[in-house]
């Protein structure tokens, strides 16, 4: 499972994680709070599932919003750079995008965008995920865990 391993990297790395996130609403901090010891490498979460809050609480540029609206891929980097800190994290993860069933400013359900902030800076990751919107919801979670992972490399010694 994505989130044992990812708390296990972080505990043997002695580093740190913290979400801000819209489309999956908080889902991604409670995965990983699932494992035991997760205490030690989730510093906290944001849920900015309006979209006010994603500048008021992770600092996300409200003209990014304005012009852009909520589901763009530099809303997810903000996002994550805003988790990171606001929560004194090493690691910062945003998610943004549309479960659906309807569109979300034109943008298609299913489009999620996730960012990832860390020690050598941030990255973006886009996927398009099928379903219905708990499975956009659990799919974007799982992609989320993902990404980190592929930014975490085992611990040497």
């Amino acid at each position: 499972m994505s989130a044992r391993e990812v708390v296990a990297r972080l505990l043997a790395r002695r580093e740190t994680v913290a979400t801000a996130e819209s489309l999956t609403a908080g889902m991604v901090a409670a995965e990983l709070a699932t494992v035991p010891g997760a205490s030690a490498a989730l510093r906290g979460g944001l849920v900015v599932y309006a979209t006010d809050l994603k500048h008021a609480l992770a600092g996300v540029d409200a003209g990014l919003l304005a012009e852009h609206g909520a589901v763009h891929p530099e809303v997810a980097r903000q996002l994550a750079e805003g988790a990171r800190a606001r929560c004194g994290a090493t690691w910062g993860l945003g998610l943004t995008g549309v479960a659906g069933p309807d569109p979300q400013d034109g943008v298609a359900p299913g489009t999620v965008h996730l960012g990832l902030s860390g020690p050598s800076g941030s990255a973006v990751r886009t996927i398009a995920v099928g379903g219905d919107r708990a499975a956009v919801r659990a799919r974007s979670t799982v992609a989320a865990l993902d990404l980190l992972l592929d930014h975490l490399p085992v611990a040497a010694g």
